[in-house]
């Protein structure tokens, strides 16, 4: 799902606005389905989305909205939708070129064994010939034969030639794929599902290695208001600038994501508490420093502060577990008056 349908569920108004979903889907006499629940959850959090507006317009103008409408919706707007079809895509193509592959294969097959066949009954006859007429018939024969089967050798090989590049286009084309369906496409950065993916495997090597690991949780303060006063677009601008900070931080092994809503996270692997407090540090003194301008309109937008919370790994530790103490952390920060960073560690000790 997306980062603000993820808020959404994810705070004290989830339960109304789950009800408010399927009140919306029952005006419009369109059955809870999980697809339906889940396009329509998707709508109500971003009404201004794309598909926050094709849905409005299917609506309005009274079209039935039928499981063809969902599954149309689903593939065009949903990034797993998009992921599929474009892998269903991929895989007609390669079912294509693996038929004329095989098809190429088969006809040279044929043509070495009827090639065969020559040589035997060309074989046969040289032992029989009389005369130097016989003799070069037998051999035109097996220069055109010999032709035959050139040709077709040379029909399969630029076949296969073709089907490598084919191939390799492919690959290279669900690759990208792959990275944007793990990207959040306002910010650049990981998106919740390529950050949970990274997190759980890099426990799983920090506990498999014993090297340390640090996670943060970077929350943009008073956001909603900051939205509520500006717009939504405006703090989309926010948004970006606070990942362009980021990104420029969290150069590899360091991944920053896009974790939900205003929220970000850092994974730091193999560095000290006093390196990661650091980083931390010139990324809150960075984006507080400045006095942000609203692009359309040139107001004074002032300067946006960040509250952080970080954790370091603990023997055994998943990551959900590393998760919760970050987010304590986090809101250490926030109960401390905000634009801050917070260590758990440090947390921990003076409890």
């Amino acid at each position: 799902m997306s980062a603000a349908v993820e808020t959404a569920l994810r705070g004290p108004e989830a339960y109304a606005f789950s009800r408010r979903a399927l009140e919306e889907m029952e005006s419009a006499k369109v059955w809870p389905t999980p697809l339906n629940y889940e396009l329509w959850l998707h709508f109500l959090s971003d009404p201004e989305s794309a598909l926050g507006r094709e849905m409005r317009r299917i609506l309005d103008s009274a079209e039935p909205f039928t499981d063809a409408t969902a599954d149309m919706l689903a593939a065009e707007y949903l990034p797993r939708g998009k992921l599929t079809e474009e892998i269903r895509d991929a895989g007609r193509v390669l079912d294509r070129e693996l038929a004329s592959v095989s098809s190429a294969i088969a006809r040279a097959h044929r043509s070495h064994v009827v090639y065969g066949e020559t040589l035997d009954k060309a074989a046969a006859s040289i032992e029989a010939v009389e005369s130097a007429a016989e003799l070069q018939a037998v051999v035109g024969g097996l220069t055109t034969a010999t032709r035959r089967v050139q040709r077709e050798n040379e029909t399969l090989e630029k076949k296969l030639d073709a089907s490598t590049r084919e191939v390799a286009r492919l690959r290279e084309h669900l690759e990208q794929v792959r990275r944007d369906a793990m990207t959040d496409a306002l910010t650049n950065l990981a998106n919740r599902k390529a950050f949970d993916e990274h997190l759980t495997s890099a426990c799983a090597q920090a506990e498999a290695t014993g090297h340390t690991l640090t996670l943060a949780v970077l929350d943009i303060d008073h956001f909603k208001r900051f939205n509520d006063t500006w717009g939504h677009q405006t703090g989309d601008q926010v948004l970006r600038y606070v990942a362009s900070v980021m990104g420029r931080t969290a150069r590899p092994p360091r991944i920053a994501a896009r974790y939900g809503g205003e929220e970000f996270a850092m994974v730091f692997p193999r560095e000290s508490r006093h390196e990661v407090e650091t980083a931390l540090e010139e990324i809150r003194r960075e984006i507080s420093s400045r006095s942000l301008r609203r692009r359309s309109t040139n107001d004074d937008l002032g300067a946006v502060t960040l509250s952080v919370g970080f954790a370091s790994r603990l023997p055994g530790e998943d990551a959900v577990a590393l998760l919760g103490r970050a987010d304590a952390a986090l809101y250490a920060s926030k109960r401390g008056g905000r634009n801050q960073v917070t260590s758990a560690d440090r947390l921990e000790k003076a409890a």
